[in-house]
């Protein structure tokens, strides 16, 4: 599970009718996911498509995105580490359901039971920060729109960093010990995937439209990195991370 630096969403106001438009278009992509049932295979491919379409729209390499969703919840799938679209960190639980529906239904539990820390999907977007981003629930699940809103912060990170591997770290934490671990993963997996799905399309991200402010706690002076997934409080002062 993905931790470090406490980060809270703070989203400009969209209109009622954008948001939703986006809860249609996202029920609509799910629709057409369960349509018919999918072998572990297919459901696997879900969050390779959304990775690649991601990396289209926003300019990242194509296997920084995709080491990044196999680095949050790959799984061994006849013999390969593939990424899963119906994986929940529930309170620092993981869960791999067999189906959106399941995957749904226990968060849906959850969150009324009182849970509100928890990582869904491809790229694992925590609900208590970052839920507020999406149009609702389901959304939030939906494999297109956790990779777009993971896209939009690695994008951030990069600018900040200058390079996708302390991208990749500072996604997962800025704590430097735990950061180092993942970025070592993810090297690793992003040095397996040969040859990519797609060719690189740019060196350098493209920012998204979307304007995507971050709250997070760091020392004056101190670099502004984050997870997509904090863990704990601190004292320290806020800054504002901005994604555009």
């Amino acid at each position: 599970m993905p931790d470090g630096l406490t980060i809270k969403a703070n989203m400009e106001p969209q209109s009622a009718g954008w948001r939703r438009l986006r809860c249609k278009t996202a029920i609509a992509i799910l629709a057409l996911i369960l349509a018919r049932p999918l072998g572990a295979n297919e459901t696997a491919a879900v969050c390779d498509r959304a990775a690649v379409a991601a990396a289209q729209e926003s300019g990242i390499p194509v296997d920084v995105l995709r080491a990044i969703a196999l680095n949050e919840t790959g799984r061994n799938i006849d013999g390969a580490l593939r990424a899963w679209p119906w994986a929940v960190n529930m309170e620092g639980e993981g869960h791999w359901f067999p189906s959106f529906p399941e995957a749904l239904r226990f968060s849906e539990t959850r969150l009324s039971q009182g849970a509100v820390s928890f990582d869904i999907g491809c790229f694992q977007i925590n609900y208590r920060w970052h839920g507020q981003a999406f149009a609702s629930l389901e959304a939030m699940f939906d494999p297109a729109e956790n990779a777009r809103y993971a896209a939009r912060f690695l994008s951030q990170l990069y600018a900040e960093t200058g390079d996708w591997s302390l991208a990749a770290g500072a996604y997962h934490s800025r704590t430097p010990e735990r950061a180092a671990r993942y970025r070592t993963r993810f090297e690793q997996i992003r040095a397996s995937l040969s040859p990519p799905l797609e060719p690189e399309r740019a060196t350098t991200p493209t920012r998204l439209a979307t304007f995507v402010p971050f709250l997070s706690d760091s020392p004056a002076g101190a670099p502004q990195m984050g997870s997509l997934v904090p863990i704990g409080n601190s004292s320290s002062s806020t800054r504002l991370i901005f994604l555009e």
